[in-house]
């Protein structure tokens, strides 16, 4: 067998499941996006995991089977034809049809596309069920990482600061943008990096993060964080670009890694040669944002409230305007949840009153915009704790990084 998870991770995770399940009323759920099938099976091969409320999950699937049969932590089918494959879920769990009326099934909604919303909420029909919206379940479970999760994210992070540590020193003045990112991706690829950090959010991609020097950090992207970068294109409108970096401007260093499936997300801001005044205020200022946010960690603490924090600290530093971006680009939030996903729960934002719990881990990003000159601020992930401050899991140094000014040598003309 060749199971990537853990004995007895995939079985906590579907019983607290099945708890939520109970406690809703609803009669199972049927899961069909690979990260989610990931965290419940352990496979990411393509397929539909149905967990009934009690008893054993199946793992329907379409392909590949054989490798599913190898990876997967519970019991696994072949799919078969699409068309039966409500009849194969009555059969298989004869209480699914419900007594005195139809049973509900939950789906997360937020990762399914409609056109396959349809065929299943038809095909479920037929098994005597309805589906519902089950994303706000799969997000709360996923939310609160266990000790195994926790240790894979902190391999993430050794392996970004190993391959920050060995990409630094080609980041020279002259050097573009995409080849300093280039050398940091294959650094960190060689370190077991799987290439990706998947997101959730519909239309929205991020590969291995950003270094954007100057005004090509401030621009505007369709992206939904802080800083977007220039990208290389209309078709690539986020990240870095061809642009050359030089000397005496922030260049933001926004960069993960994905080890095993989980990820690490950090930020750091670097110069050749000394930042202005008023840039290097506001790092500082961001550093100071993160040291409040730490204190305010805790289990217990509404996640909007280290936002409100961070705002009354950007206010009184007089950088509200600059405050995770500028104008009408500006993101609403502090920070974000971090796991198999770059955007997962808890989001530190208004209206997001969860309070924190043991176990959530979180990405905190104060970073300050200024349009035409770059984007500076700092960048850590944290797991909450039962009592104390949270658990550092960035291991990249806290600073400012100061380069030397060593322009990159000049090509001989032939």
């Amino acid at each position: 067998m060749e199971h990537a998870l853990p004995a007895g991770e995939t079985e906590k995770r579907i019983a607290r499941l099945q708890e939520r399940l109970r406690a809703g009323g609803y009669a199972g759920m049927l899961v069909s996006q690979n990260t989610d099938l990931y965290y419940l099976t352990g496979t990411m091969q393509a397929g539909y995991l149905f967990v009934p409320d009690e008893g054993e999950p199946v793992l329907y699937v379409r392909r590949s089977l054989a490798r599913a049969e190898r990876e997967s932590r519970v019991r696994t089918k072949p799919l078969g034809s699409f068309k039966a494959f409500g009849a194969a879920l009555a059969a298989d769990f004869p209480r699914l049809p419900g007594s005195g009326g139809q049973a509900v099934v939950l789906t997360p909604l937020d990762a399914l596309p409609a056109q396959l919303y349809l065929r299943l909420a038809e095909l479920l029909r037929e098994a005597g069920a309805s589906l519902a919206d089950g994303s706000t379940v799969m997000r709360r479970l996923r939310m609160v990482k266990s000790p195994y999760e926790i240790g894979r994210i902190q391999a993430a992070a050794r392996a970004a600061a190993e391959a920050l540590d060995e990409a630094l020193p080609l980041l020279r003045e002259g050097v573009t943008e995409l080849e300093w990112m280039a050398a940091y991706e294959y650094a960190v690829r060689k370190r077991g990096h799987i290439g990706t950090m998947r997101m959730r959010a519909y239309n929205l991609e991020v590969l291995t993060g950003m270094v954007g020097a100057g005004d090509a950090a401030a621009e505007p992207s369709a992206f939904d964080g802080p800083a977007g970068g220039r990208g290389l294109g209309p078709a690539a409108a986020q990240s870095v670009s061809r642009r050359p970096i030089g000397r005496g401007e922030p260049i933001l260093i926004d960069i993960g890694c994905c080890i095993d499936g989980y990820i690490i997300d950090q930020t750091r801001t670097a110069v050749i040669g000394e930042l202005p005044d008023d840039l290097l205020r506001a790092c500082e200022t961001s550093v100071r944002i993160l040291r409040r946010a730490e204190e305010l960690l805790v289990p217990g603490m509404p996640a909007e409230r280290l936002y409100e924090e961070a705002l009354r600290m950007a206010d009184e530093a007089g950088l509200a305007d600059h405050f995770m971006g500028f104008g009408a680009d500006r993101v609403r939030f502090l920070g974000h949840g971090i796991g198999l996903e770059v955007d997962e729960w808890p989001v530190l934002a208004r209206g997001f009153d969860i309070p924190l719990e043991p176990g959530m881990v979180i990405a905190v990003e104060p970073k300050f915009t200024f349009p035409g000159r770059g984007v500076v601020g700092i960048e850590n992930s944290y797991a909450v704790q039962p009592d104390g401050p949270p658990l550092a899991l960035t291991l990249t140094p806290e600073r400012l990084i100061r380069l030397p000014v060593t322009p990159r040598a000049a090509k001989r003309a032939d």
